[in-house]
């Protein structure tokens, strides 16, 4: 076996791309602390119990797990950073009020989410904690559309869905847990024939209303057609919310998609997928998590958004990487300063070190310092 190999979807992140991650980071972090987020770093891993939360049982094949040694109990390598937020929010902040928090860490996935995805993606989100009102559903969205503004990204649209509208079906219909992952699974592959015979003994209108879900999406007009095929209160209150988020964010290429679940096991309302052009897959996704918390000793409201900041870094284009100056070795005081002048005005100098025969232009190396009589001036590398 080579050394060298990494295992499947598992990679290196070389100098270019490195800087262009780190510079995104700080700047989404700086936006976010702008709108009064504060950053929280949570471990790499945990007892298994609090990754794995009753709320979060997507999580559990996407989980790497092992014995701690000390304890003898099963570790979990985070696979997701929010329920580590919400316990975070829940068990040792405790405020009573709102809270706002954000993150930015290496996630591990067991596999990969799509054919050309990392497993270990960056994973970079905000979450609005205590306020159970669409308000703050309506405030992450609009983080959500600032930060991809930052990356020089917009999205083509935003998919709005409500997992109570399916919630509300699935318990008219009187299933088993079994049923209802049946059904999901098929829901979310929009596998049109596998959902009819599913749904062939459920009564109406509940039949024709969850047959109905795989085409519900695009317009408003599918708010309309889901109310029109059954009169539920349930229902009726997750339409409202969608109208209510789709007027407030009227400048947002807003759209419906109401058989979209992802997250369903957790997510308790309103939930999102945000698309950018020229990639077939979200590149955000977000949504409403009221009882998350509650594993930790506290249910609060919760709402936010994820996205891997190295996927966003690939879509946003090549940025050009800063230049370097190539200064001599040498004890030669003048010079110190001169660099020193140089790297607080936000130029990047190397040092040559003695010894090295190299052409530096292939480590980004375009001017150099030279001694011309008492002063250290720029040149262009010979």
């Amino acid at each position: 076996m080579r050394r060298w190999l990494l295992p499947e979807a598992i990679e290196d992140i070389l100098p270019p791309e490195a800087a262009r991650i780190e510079a995104l980071r700080r700047r989404i972090l700086d936006g976010f602390r702008g709108h009064a987020y504060e950053l929280v770093t949570p471990p790499l891993l945990e007892y298994v119990e609090s990754l794995l939360t009753d709320g979060a049982h997507d999580l559990d094949l996407r989980t790497f797990k092992l014995v701690d040694q000390i304890s003898g109990r099963t570790l979990g390598i985070r696979a997701d950073i929010t329920p580590q937020v919400a316990r975070i929010d829940a068990h040792l902040l405790n405020q009573s009020g709102v809270t706002r928090l954000c993150y930015c860490a290496n996630v591990l996935h067991t596999r990969s989410d799509s054919l050309t995805a990392t497993r270990e993606p960056l994973q970079i989100g905000a979450e609005v904690y205590g306020h159970a009102g669409i308000e703050a559903d309506i405030e992450i969205i609009r983080l959500l559309s600032d930060t991809l503004a930052l990356a020089n990204l917009s999205a083509a649209r935003i998919d709005l869905g409500h997992v109570g509208i399916f919630r509300a079906l699935v318990n008219r219909a009187d299933l088993d847990d079994d049923q209802v992952e049946e059904l999901f699974t098929a829901l979310q592959a929009k596998d049109v024939p596998t959902l009819a015979a599913l749904t062939e003994s459920i009564a109406e209108p509940v039949r024709t209303a969850l047959r109905a879900l795989p085409e519900c999406y695009g317009g408003k007009d599918v708010l309309d057609r889901i109310q029109a095929l059954i009169d539920d209160d349930e229902v009726a209150a997750a339409v409202a919310d969608l109208r209510q988020l789709a007027d407030a964010l009227a400048g947002l290429p807003i759209s419906f998609d109401l058989a979209d679940l992802r997250g369903y096991h957790y997510h308790s309302g309103v939930v999102f997928a945000a698309y950018c052009a020229r990639h077939p897959n979200a590149i955000a996704l977000g949504g409403r998590y009221d009882n998350m918390g509650k594993a930790f000793g506290r249910a609060r409201p919760a709402t936010g958004f994820s996205m891997d900041l190295r996927e966003v870094v690939r879509l946003s284009g090549n940025a050009v990487a800063a230049k370097k100056i190539l200064a001599p070795w040498s004890d030669d005081a003048t010079l110190q300063s001169e660099v020193a002048r140089l790297r607080a005005a936000g130029e990047v100098v190397a040092i040559a070190l003695p010894g090295h025969d190299a052409d530096w232009r292939e480590t980004g190396c375009d001017r150099q310092l030279v001694k011309r009589g008492t002063q250290w001036i720029i040149e262009a590398l010979n």
